[in-house]
């Protein structure tokens, strides 16, 4: 799958947030570059650089509160359960805000079993 300079760049910043002893991989999913740590995915980066965050879903309506955030869709109109944000690229211009979003993800993905 093509990647853009946004895409690419955003994973970069990811790959330097993520401790290295964890057994981390990255595919092709929802559109993006997901990011898997123990096989589950932690986010994925958007072709245009917004970021898709895998959230816990009891977390889901607060975490919607925050700035530059939108229930994640799946294509125009398909909208993806709780647990699953999306995160415009404006408001991951600050290493400190993107680590944020990734802290949240990775609090949710120790609390999880199996894939998602």
């Amino acid at each position: 799958m093509a990647t853009t300079r946004a895409q690419d760049s955003l994973v970069d910043r990811i790959r330097r947030l993520l401790d290295p002893t964890l057994p981390v991989r990255e595919v092709s999913m929802f559109g993006g570059r997901a990011i898997m740590v123990n096989d589950k995915m932690l986010v994925s980066a958007g072709k245009d650089g917004r970021l898709l965050v895998r959230v816990d879903a009891q977390q889901h309506e607060k975490l919607l509160q925050q700035p530059g955030t939108s229930q994640a869709e799946m294509g125009i109109g398909r909208t993806m359960g709780p647990g699953w944000i999306t995160v415009e690229q404006d408001e991951l211009t600050s290493d400190k805000k993107l680590a944020e979003w990734v802290t949240i993800a990775m609090s949710h993905n120790r609390g999880t079993t199996g894939t998602s």
